[in-house]
């Protein structure tokens, strides 16, 4: 580890030279560069970047499907709900997941379902389960009414943001 009174005394060092930038390697891997702003003389730039340890490969981030604008968008989904025979999208209400984790409709795999198709379901009733890091986390519906739609698939993963259940509070 870098000292910070080190770090500041360089800074102080470096803003009385001529010397533009200094960068600096620890032998743990932990660099550290100073450097001057060109745009505003006196000022100092410090960033310390961590070396990692050499890591396998990351897969890219899924990319969300892209959703129609509400100018164009509503026709198409009522036209596309329409065509299915179900109702509009939006007159169901969603309840999204909350965090990227797996998919559990029920507390064990010899457990019923929290909540099923048909079933009329409470604000605060829990409708499923996604374990993230080994923590399982109680999902709880934030409206009242019917369950129309499943759309997550049971010990699947889900991610941020997906939609999980249909509700229509009218029904």
């Amino acid at each position: 580890m870098i000292d910070l009174r080190y770090v500041k005394k360089l800074i102080e060092m470096l803003d009385g030279s001529s010397v533009d930038s200094i960068e600096i390697s620890s032998d743990k891997g932990m660099k550290l560069r100073i450097s001057k702003t060109p745009q505003q003389r006196g000022t100092m730039q410090v960033a310390a970047p961590v070396a990692m340890p050499a890591m396998p490969a990351m897969l890219p981030a899924p990319v969300a499907p892209s959703m129609p604008t509400p100018a164009d968008g509503m026709s198409a989904i009522a036209e596309s709900a329409g065509a299915r025979g179900e109702a509009p999208a939006s007159k169901l209400l969603e309840i999204k997941s909350p965090m990227v984790g797996t998919f559990y409709s029920a507390p064990d795999p010899n457990s019923p379902s929290y909540a099923s198709v048909g079933q009329r379901v409470s604000k605060g009733q829990i409708v499923c389960i996604i374990e993230a890091m080994k923590i399982m986390n109680e999902i709880e519906s934030e409206y009242d009414g019917v369950v129309k739609e499943i759309v997550a698939d049971n010990a699947h993963p889900v991610e941020y943001g997906q939609v999980l259940f249909r509700i229509d509070p009218n029904g």
